[in-house]
């Protein structure tokens, strides 16, 4: 495919109330001047989950500045994952993988607080991945793939049932969702309609040779699935609602030195992911039917997940190195190249898990 070519192409009550909650938002999101970016993140320890934020500052000399630290009230413990902390619009989601949990999150002008603590469905355990779409939360852990009513959080519509606890993340799409599969699989779960619930049905998708080798990030675009087989020669792959794979070849030398993990989409047809053994990001162009690798931005550390803001202006990825967990954020230009603009102070935690962006 061609680099060029492919840079170019590129219930009634309830919805009232969620347009009224949506309206009120807005209004009050145009009446907050001065109104930040913040990057969260959650410490995941499994003795007491907390949310960190962290709030972008661009003027004078660009800097990541340490705002809270906030308690979750659950425990952490999750690994192998991505997608565990979601924002959209003024809340967020962080599951508490060792309390069977997702707590909510707010933004109240500058701040983020933390509100109720939501039940998974009964007999499911361990979320480590969620994913916020208008009026839903997703949640999958080591044995079902749940919906809930965002944000009062109750369980909406059947639960799937998993048989393999490797539930890397869930991510949504118009009428489908998918969970990555650390042990070697991608499930496609339909939804009950457009931008509806989990229908109940889980479909495994027939990965091919080289590209089958731990599936870990996903992210959607449109309803064009894009995830990486982080393990295979061919890791990034593209696929389509009717469940048609195309692999993308990566950066080479491919794993272990080279293993993109985790996934966010970016502008126009590019695709972020997070390299851990590579130690950077490596990005992708894509059309529908597949892509390219374009190129690898070097990291002090090994990337854990990755993100993209709602503009498309933004990007933040969390990493390790020397001990320490530390956040980098990049601004995002009209063909999608990044540039640095802050890396945060270390605060004493040796590893962060799930990050987002609010604005």
């Amino acid at each position: 495919m061609n680099t060029q070519n492919l840079e170019k192409s590129c219930l009634w009550r309830s919805g009232l109330v969620l347009a009224a909650i949506g309206f009120t938002s807005a209004l009050a999101t145009a009446g907050q001047p001065g109104r930040g970016i913040l990057v969260l993140t959650s410490t995941n320890n499994a003795s007491g989950n907390a949310v960190v934020v962290f709030a972008v500052n661009t003027e004078g000399t660009p800097s990541l500045s340490h705002e809270n630290t906030l308690p979750t009230g659950g425990k952490g413990g999750a690994s192998t994952n991505a997608g565990i902390l979601q924002f959209e619009n003024d809340l967020g989601a962080v599951a508490n993988y060792g309390s069977n949990t997702v707590s909510l999150l707010e933004r109240a002008y500058n701040s983020i607080v933390i509100g109720k603590a939501i039940p998974l469905a009964s007999d499911c355990v361990k979320p480590d991945s969620v994913a916020l779409t208008q009026g839903h939360l997703f949640v999958v852990g080591a044995n079902c793939a749940e919906t809930h009513a965002w944000p009062w959080g109750y369980v909406d519509g059947p639960v799937v049932n998993l048989s393999d606890p490797s539930a890397a993340q869930i991510a949504v799409g118009k009428t489908w969702a998918a969970v990555t599969m650390s042990s070697g699989s991608l499930l496609q779960l339909p939804l009950a309609r457009e931008d509806g619930v989990l229908s109940g049905i889980s479909n495994s998708l027939t990965l091919p040779s080289d590209a089958n080798m731990v599936p870990l990030g996903a992210a959607f675009w449109g309803n064009t699935l894009g995830f990486t087989p982080a393990h295979s020669p061919d890791s990034f792959a593209i696929v389509d609602e009717n469940g048609t794979v195309n692999p993308i070849a990566g950066p080479t030398p491919s794993f272990p030195v080279n293993a993109p993990c985790w996934v966010a989409k970016g502008p126009l047809s590019v695709w972020y992911t997070g390299n851990s053994p590579g130690h950077a990001i490596s990005e992708f162009f894509s059309d529908k039917e597949g892509g390219v690798f374009y190129k690898s931005i070097s990291l002090p550390g090994s990337p854990t997940d990755i993100t993209v803001s709602p503009d498309k202006k933004w990007l933040a990825v969390i990493y390790s190195t020397g001990g320490e967990a530390y956040v980098a954020v990049f601004s995002i230009d009209g063909h999608g190249d990044l540039t640095h603009v802050a890396t945060s102070s270390a605060i004493g935690v040796a590893s962060f898990n799930g990050v987002a962006i609010s604005e």
